[in-house]
C-alpha cells in the first residue's frame, strides 16, 4: 500500500519543505553545509533552476520526505545527475528514502540522464547507505576522513553509482 504521493516541488511547498531540512541540516551529520546555515542560503543550495524538486505527501498531507535531482556536471559531464534526499523524522524507518531514489532514478531517466552520482554520502549514515544500495547504487570510491562529523569528527566518504 502506497502512503504517500510524490510530487514537483512548487514555490508554495518551501515552508513545509524547510521544515523537512532544517533539523536535518542542523544536525551536521549528513549534508555539507554550516550547521547555523541560513533559510536563505539552504533554499539556493536546494532549488537550482537546472533541476527537479521532489515532495512526497503521506495521506493526510504532510511532507513526510523531499528530493532534489540535476546535472552533477556540465557540459560534457550533463548526463550524470546528482541527488540529496531528505526524509522527515517521523516518517524515517519505513523504506521511504529507498522508494524516493527509485522514483527520482525514473525521473532521472525521463530527463535523459544516463547515471545517478552521489558525491558524499557519509561513512556513518549507516540507513542512507542501506536505502541507496536497496535502490541499486553501489560505493565507487571512499574519500578518506572527507566529512567533519560534529559527534565522531572526521570520518570518510562514499562515492556512489548507479547507470540509469
Amino acid at each position: 500500500m502506497t502512503w504517500f504521493s510524490v510530487n514537483q516541488q512548487v514555490e508554495s511547498d518551501w515552508p513545509e519543505v524547510w521544515a523537512v531540512l532544517e533539523p536535518a541540516f542542523r544536525a551536521g551529520q549528513s549534508y555539507p553545509l554550516a550547521r547555523d546555515v541560513s533559510e536563505a542560503d539552504a533554499r539556493k543550495y536546494w532549488i537550482k533552476t537546472d533541476g527537479y524538486n521532489a515532495v512526497a505527501r503521506n495521506d493526510a498531507g504532510a511532507v513526510v520526505g523531499v528530493y532534489y535531482l540535476r546535472p552533477d556536471q556540465g557540459g560534457p559531464g550533463d548526463h550524470i545527475c546528482n541527488a540529496g534526499y531528505v526524509i522527515a523524522e517521523a516518517a524515517r524507518g519505513r523504506g521511504l528514502a529507498t522508494k524516493l531514489c527509485l522514483q527520482s532514478q525514473d525521473r532521472a531517466r525521463a530527463m535523459g540522464f544516463r547515471g545517478m552520482k552521489f558525491n558524499l554520502v557519509v561513512s556513518t549514515n549507516a540507513a542512507a547507505i542501506k536505502a541507496w544500495k536497496k535502490a541499486g547504487m553501489k560505493i565507487i570510491a571512499t574519500v578518506p576522513a572527507a566529512f567533519r562529523h560534529p559527534a565522531q569528527g572526521f570520518v570518510d566518504a562514499y562515492v556512489m553509482f548507479k547507470s540509469l
